[in-house]
């Protein structure tokens, strides 16, 4: 996602630390007395301008919610968006990187996570950058419970086939699949900006729910 930089985006944010952590490595261990309550955590990794992860807070108030952004510039605008509807005490946002997981949870603190239209990263050198790439789902591994899930969404079919085969011989299982998400019998879809824009165009979502032997 290309955005215009926001110098301003760090100040706006620590303003308000009802929503936003900006040091999350001060986290780990310690998200369900963040939150008063030891409801589950659900994480969103590259959470964009937050139209999911607020939604879902709204759906579902006995579920913790963080989205993890890794632009302040991104996530300022999610901050924003939260801050024009209802509270929700079971949402954060905290600004940090994805391989960096496990210094912001502890070990099985998450019970489930989030990928929603992930950069592809379509040239073959940059494929570790990709979010399925071994080094992050190391990092997922990490942070999920034992019987954890991972649910992933992409318009993007190359990244959709090389996820499939980069978590299949991680070794992980899958439970549901889908290539045509919108066309399918699967409930409960919460829509992001993007899927919003591209299914309108005609394009299929992809989708799947996965999770770590």
């Amino acid at each position: 996602m290309r955005v215009r930089n926001k110098p301003w985006a760090k100040d706006a944010m620590a303003e308000h630390r009802e929503y936003v952590i900006l040091e999350p490595e001060t986290m780990q261990g310690k998200w369900q007395s963040e939150f008063k309550n030891d409801h589950p955590v659900h994480l969103e990794v590259g959470t964009g301008k937050g139209q999911f992860i607020i939604e879902m807070a709204r759906r579902n108030p006995d579920v913790n919610f963080i989205g993890l952004e890794l632009q302040d510039s991104v996530l300022v605008m999610a901050m924003e968006k939260a801050l024009e509807g209802e509270v929700l005490p079971n949402l954060r946002f905290i600004l940090g990187n994805a391989l960096e997981l496990s210094t912001y949870f502890e070990e099985g603190e998450v019970a489930k996570l989030f990928l929603n239209f992930s950069d592809p990263w379509p040239k073959a050198r940059h494929a570790k950058r990709r979010l399925t790439f071994k080094t992050f789902l190391d990092q997922y591994k990490h942070v999920l419970q034992t019987e954890g899930y991972l649910q992933f969404k992409t318009d993007n079919q190359g990244l959709f086939e090389y996820s499939l085969t980069s978590m299949s011989q991680y070794g992980m299982d899958f439970l549901e699949i889908s290539l045509n998400l919108h066309e399918s019998d699967i409930e409960g879809n919460v829509q992001t900006e993007y899927e919003e824009k591209f299914s309108a165009r005609g394009f299929r979502i992809n989708y799947m729910l996965a999770k770590f032997k």
